[in-house]
């Protein structure tokens, strides 16, 4: 079966993963693999619908309108889900019975562990093809509601909102789905993409909150769709209730009012309603501002320019550290701020007890303008070690990345003494600079370049004649003894039609073997339940 090639594949990773963690750990390899990321080819067999519903309903009341910008409200109970997903079951070889034979208390126990945890970037593939393939929804000691929160929760963890569209435009009959909405309007709003936030209404008709609701009224008068605007407003009006803020806003975009200054931060559209009905609009962050806010005034210009923030004001440089390890600055205005302090030449030679006698922000400035002061490669280590703790301490551990990175690329590998080795590996690349890499040994199988073929790097006829090269040389060593590992991973390429020579098949002796409970799993067709177990045991 095509889900037990897929899964022998799984075990080699299983076992080959902890060898590169440890042969390669210079090199920082956060997965071996690189599964293609299979392209949603599903056909609409959704939703098993045994009444239709023609017309839209708000609060419980059926609109007879054939405009289907009119909104979907909250009363009326939705059918039953019975199938969700993005992905065609066949893609993987599964089948959209891969939920039905579990019991939900063990497909809820490994989801906790597995959303608690960081994962590597195989298993979260692996939870990709596991939570959003189209199937049927396990019922067994699990609710629907708290399946489907579990996929919700996984696709807001993901922060991937092509994903995230694409999941909420293929399953458009899901109700209490206003979460997973709400995160994916609020987010393109914040990032001043209101056009973005309001397509995806045009896909989905079925919110139930009052936000959303509210969302969708602004958006209609954002597209100049005043009279739909206006025919939503009065529905909610009749049959819910309504905020404040909100009635006072849509009247002023109505035109029935004067703009005003009133402003609220109490959630994003309150926000950006406070600001666009305010010619003169103006926020000043504080220190614990949320960060969907500090998005919003960056990508609105609206936050102060670093070069007019006044030095001797510690609200002020607190204030643009913080923001900056929001990343509504770049780390290059903070460092600029930072050259701006005067500090004598004693402080500057005396940094290491001089900066403890300074305020924080004052110190991390002082701790800056002597690193750029020195060549010397043990002293830019040190001062870089206490600045990046100075941060770390003031849980600001985001702003010191592409600088460190920076400053430590000038220093060789060959200068840096044994006590700063590991603070050096680290943080020479900054994470997005970090791509996988993987130490070859090809003295090893299974640490040979012949993983090439399994990252898409090789193909079927080089790999086959590189590993009939290398089973020559090996068999030439008579101490080489075959691991498990080495043996898997010869079966793999095997079957996805490596051929060995025949000269060989003498050099290990293979007998397959399956943990009982995974075999379990496969002989009851609990391959959903399977995939959350692989994705545990690799992390």
């Amino acid at each position: 079966m095509k889900i037990l090639k897929l899964l022998s594949k799984f075990f080699i990773i299983l076992f080959l993963f902890s060898t590169f963690a440890k042969t390669a750990i210079s090199n920082e390899p956060v997965d071996i693999w690189n599964i293609e990321k299979k392209e949603s080819v599903i056909e609409e067999k959704l939703i098993e619908n045994k009444k239709s519903i023609n017309n839209e309903t708000i609060q419980g009341i059926k609109i007879v309108d054939q405009n289907k910008n009119i909104i979907v409200n909250n009363s009326l109970g939705a059918n039953d889900i019975k199938l969700a997903g993005l992905y065609d079951p066949a893609e993987n070889g599964l089948s959209i019975d891969m939920w039905s034979n579990s019991n939900g208390k063990e497909i809820k126990f490994l989801l906790e562990k597995l959303s608690s945890k960081k994962l590597s970037n195989f298993s979260e593939k692996i939870l990709d093809v596991a939570l959003l393939t189209n199937s049927y929804l396990p019922s067994n000691n699990i609710s629907s509601e708290e399946f489907l929160e579990f996929k919700f929760q996984y696709l807001i963890k993901k922060k991937d909102f092509k994903l995230i569209k694409n999941f909420l435009i293929k399953n458009l009959s899901i109700k209490d789905n206003d979460k997973l909405v709400r995160y994916y309007v609020d987010y393109y709003l914040s990032n001043s993409q209101l056009d973005k936030s309001c397509e995806i209404f045009e896909y989905v008709k079925l919110v139930t909150s009052d936000y959303l609701n509210n969302f969708k009224i602004y958006c209609l008068i954002d597209q100049n769709k005043k009279e739909e605007a206006q025919l939503l407003f009065d529905l909610k009006s009749e049959f819910g209730s309504l905020d404040e803020f909100f009635v006072k806003k849509f009247n002023i975009l109505m035109g029935y009012e004067k703009k005003d200054v009133l402003v609220s931060d109490k959630n994003i559209l309150k926000l950006h309603l406070s600001h666009k009905t305010n010619e003169n609009f103006s926020y000043e962050p504080k220190i614990d501002t949320p960060k969907y806010i500090w998005k919003y005034l960056s990508t609105s210009n609206l936050l102060k320019d670093s070069d007019l923030i006044n030095i001797e004001n510690s609200d002020q440089v607190k204030l643009i550290e913080t923001a900056t390890n929001e990343g509504a600055y770049e780390e290059q205005e903070l460092f600029d701020l930072y050259k701006r302090f005067q500090f004598d030449i004693n402080q500057l030679i005396n940094v290491k007890d001089a900066h403890k006698l300074l305020p924080d922000y004052q110190g991390r400035a002082l701790l800056y303008q002597r690193l750029l002061l020195t060549s010397d490669s043990f002293l830019k280590l040190d001062l870089s070690s206490m600045l990046n703790k100075s941060f770390d301490e003031s849980n600001l551990s985001n702003v010191f990345d592409k600088e460190l990175s920076k400053i430590l690329k000038t220093i060789n590998e060959d200068q840096v003494p044994s006590n700063f080795t590991t603070f050096y590996k680290q943080n020479r690349e900054n994470e997005k600079e970090k791509e996988l890499r993987i130490k070859f040994n090809n003295k090893i199988f299974h640490q040979s370049k012949l993983l090439n073929y399994f990252l898409n790097k090789t193909s079927l006829p080089k790999v086959e004649k590189e590993t009939n090269d290398l089973l020559k040389k090996i068999k030439k060593n008579k101490k080489y003894f075959f691991s498990k590992k080495d043996i898997m991973m010869i079966e793999s390429l095997k079957s996805d039609g490596v051929q060995i020579l025949k000269k060989y098949d003498k050099l290990y002796k293979h007998k397959p073997t399956v943990p009982v409970e995974i075999n379990s799993m496969i002989v009851n067709g609990e391959t959903g339940l399977l995939l959350l177990k692989i994705a545990h045991i690799i992390g």
